[in-house]
């Protein structure tokens, strides 16, 4: 359908017919039909729910002075960024700190962020997410992680922190088990249980800390037993063997009696007919034998080196 203006030249004559696909050309049809599916993409690709656009922002932050204004602004970018930093505390749960602490220090590492930004060299963002997760990991670092351990046994508990995420991701699902975890990281039960010890090796605990908590509490350092002599006699007296068997039947003879029978010196002198000075001197003697045998045993032992055993 065609209308014109009263008194307008034919060439001026206005088509109001509603376009139809009918008669449109070939390269008009193509070229929509091209554009369709890139105007669809475009609509769903959209930033991160927590990325907002605030260049304009970050370029009146940096042209404003100090002062009233300029706290403003900032404040104002550190509230729309806080939830990207919660979203990057919340990477480093269950690792032995609270959620609440994480998300404070990932707050500090996004008002850093903010200060350093420059807005000509980039988005914020790019910027942001390595700055707040280098001060968590510093958090870490220095007041957490007092316990270093292999690396093997990070890389365990990192494997089964990871699984055990992923198996408890629907609500209400139990606590993996070990065997659940083995069969969903393809590691062994025991390399699970590593991982899982280490999961808590952030700090150390003092000897001090209460491990009950009833009437009949105790502390760590409780549970842990202390260094028993009895040992330290048994590796003498296996040492000294060979130098008691070596002295002479009599002198023997004088160290049983005064160490096994507990006979006074005076005793052994009457029985032995002997004097007691003399039982004396030979005790020292036998004791001084023996003692220097020991010990030139052992220098030689600490003198063997595997270069002296292989010559």
């Amino acid at each position: 359908m065609s209308t014109s203006r009263p008194g307008a030249p034919e060439d001026q004559i206005v088509d109001s017919t509603p376009d139809h696909p009918a008669d449109r050309t070939t390269d008009q049809t193509n070229e929509q039909t091209a554009q369709q599916p890139a105007d669809r993409a475009a609509a769903t690709r959209r930033p991160h729910d927590d990325a907002p656009d605030t260049a304009a922002l970050f370029r009146r932050l940096a042209d404003l002075p100090d002062g009233p204004e300029r706290d403003s602004a900032r404040d104002e970018l550190v509230t729309a960024w806080l939830p990207m930093a919660h979203r990057i505390a919340g990477r480093f749960r269950d690792r032995g700190e609270s959620i609440e602490d994480l998300r404070q220090v990932a707050a500090l590492g996004l008002v850093k962020a903010i200060d350093r930004f420059d807005p000509d060299r980039g988005a914020f963002e790019s910027y942001a997410v390595p700055t707040i997760t280098g001060e968590v990991k510093r958090h870490f670092r220095d007041r957490m992680w007092a316990l270093r351990v292999p690396r093997r046994v990070q890389e365990l508990r990192n494997k089964v922190r990871v699984a055990r995420r992923e198996l408890t991701q629907n609500p209400g699902s139990p606590e993996p088990s070990v065997a659940a975890v083995a069969a969903h990281t393809g590691l062994t039960e025991d390399e699970v249980n590593t991982g899982m010890e280490a999961l808590d090796s952030f700090s150390t605990l003092s000897l001090d800390a209460e491990m009950s908590t009833g009437a009949d509490g105790y502390s760590l350092a409780d549970t842990l037993g202390a260094a028993d002599s009895s040992y330290d006699v048994v590796v003498d007296r296996e040492s000294a063997k060979e130098g008691l068997r070596r002295l002479p039947e009599r002198e023997r003879a004088i160290l049983y009696m005064r160490f096994f029978e507990d006979m006074t010196q005076s005793r052994i002198a009457d029985r032995l007919g002997i004097s007691q000075m003399h039982v004396s001197r030979l005790i020292s003697r036998s004791c001084a034998r023996v003692r220097d045998e020991v010990l030139a045993e052992r220098a030689g032992r600490r003198g063997k080196g595997p270069g002296a055993a292989a010559s």
